[in-house]
């Protein structure tokens, strides 16, 4: 049952972030594409999907080649075998590193490039350090500007930032994550004091999470200006991912299962080859 429900899910997000690209755009979509890019961090270098600290690029949503997962490229080889994969993300990359890793794709001449970008601009180490919006904004339009000007025919795609503090949510009655946040400082912005239900540790969740809904509404913004960019309308950030989709390694990055539902859920709303 709980199979068939998650499903469900995946199919009404699907259906849901779908229905808000414009006809016109569908009709408009690119040829398939002979290559590729990934742009973000460590959540697109498949990090701990598959080991202790470890990139698992074979793991990763967009351009992993393991068959489990149903990548973005696994999906589009169906239709074009020759099709070419580079995996230009970074674990540790906030926003502030993708100008850099679009001049990289730039470089491969890639024809389509995927984008998830934002988890550690708002997972610091202190609600203090995350990444201000208008900061957000201003590298996500740097970074869009190189693309659109040094692959003026490509394809783009926008990830949604996932919701983090769905995370917490499902984490913090469970000891094992509580001890990873703590000894690994991971996102202290949000998972810091995991247990506690006092106001003020209630109300800096709720600020993060906003920042994140924030930083979404400035990847549907800037992407929306380009007729040949697609965001996936909030598939990623609404998807409701249980404790089973995340890496038991650090409780934080997907493990083989999270990898595989992002490419489930991102895939339908870009450009349907």
């Amino acid at each position: 049952m709980e199979f068939r429900s998650r499903t469900l899910t995946l199919l009404l997000l699907a259906a849901v972030a779908f229905a808000s690209v414009p006809a016109s755009a569908i009709a408009s979509a690119p040829p398939v594409p002979d290559s590729m890019a990934s742009m973000g961090d460590s959540i697109t270098r498949g990090f701990n999907a598959c080991g202790f600290y470890v990139d698992c690029t074979s793991r990763s949503w967009s351009t992993g080649s393991y068959s489990s997962v149903k990548s973005h490229y696994l999906r589009i080889r169906t239709v074009n075998p020759s099709l070419v994969a580079y995996n230009d993300a970074k674990s540790g990359a906030k926003v502030a590193d993708m100008p850099g890793q679009a001049q990289q794709a730039v470089s491969q001449g890639a024809e389509y490039v995927t984008i998830l970008i934002g988890a550690n601009d708002a997972c610091t180490s202190s609600e203090s350090s995350m990444t201000s919006v208008a900061d957000f904004e201003s590298r996500f339009r740097t970074t869009m500007r190189t693309l659109t000007t040094g692959l003026p025919g490509s394809a783009i795609f926008v990830a949604s930032i996932p919701d983090v503090k769905r995370l917490w949510q499902v984490g913090k009655d469970s000891s094992s994550a509580r001890t990873a946040w703590a000894a690994l400082s991971i996102c202290q912005s949000l998972l810091a004091s995991p247990r506690s239900t006092a106001t003020a540790d209630n109300e800096r969740r709720d600020r993060v999470r906003q920042r994140v809904v924030d930083f979404n509404a400035v990847l549907a913004r800037v992407c929306g200006e380009q007729a040949n960019c697609r965001y996936d309308g909030g598939a990623v950030f609404g998807y409701p991912f249980a404790l089973s989709d995340i890496s038991t390694w650090d409780y934080f990055h997907p493990n083989t299962t999270g990898q595989h539902v992002l490419a489930e859920v991102t895939y339908p709303t870009g450009f349907g080859w």
